[in-house]
């Protein structure tokens, strides 16, 4: 057999295979033999042991974030009671008293023209006081 003869025989078996790959009726065979070896799905305790594992995870996450949460509330209400605190001191420096206690204190620092302070601070989870004498407390998050 000549190189000619071989090359046109090879050429031919290229061809038909390649018109076999194209074929519809074929594409459709190969599609659907694929999906029967790869039909075999996940099992309800697979699923269930998944499921659980989420669930344990989601727990901890959430145990996670509440602690951030709560060491967040703690450094807001410990910053805002020091911010009262200066408040108060400069009322001193200025007026030479220290500002009433209770809610007149707490106007005498946030309105006027002394505003020491914008508003009363308002916390998640705790309370700041003004107490005669300049004493400033804080309950709840930050004790």
């Amino acid at each position: 057999m000549s190189h000619r003869l071989r090359a046109a025989v090879k050429h031919a078996r290229i061809r038909q295979h390649v018109n076999n790959l194209l074929d519809p009726d074929q594409l459709t065979r190969r599609v659907h033999r694929a999906r029967k070896r790869s039909e075999s799905g996940f099992t309800l305790i697979e699923l269930l042991i998944v499921i659980v594992i989420l669930g344990v995870l989601s727990g901890i996450v959430v145990f996670a974030v509440s602690g951030i949460q709560d060491r967040g509330n703690a450094a807001a209400c410990k910053t805002d009671k020091k911010t009262v605190q200066v408040a108060v001191e400069a009322y001193y420096a200025k007026k030479g008293v220290y500002p009433d206690a209770g809610p007149a204190g707490w106007l005498q620092l946030t309105v006027g023209a002394d505003q020491m302070l914008r508003e009363q601070p308002v916390g998640d989870g705790y309370t700041i006081t003004l107490a005669a004498g300049g004493v400033v407390t804080a309950a709840g998050a930050c004790t």
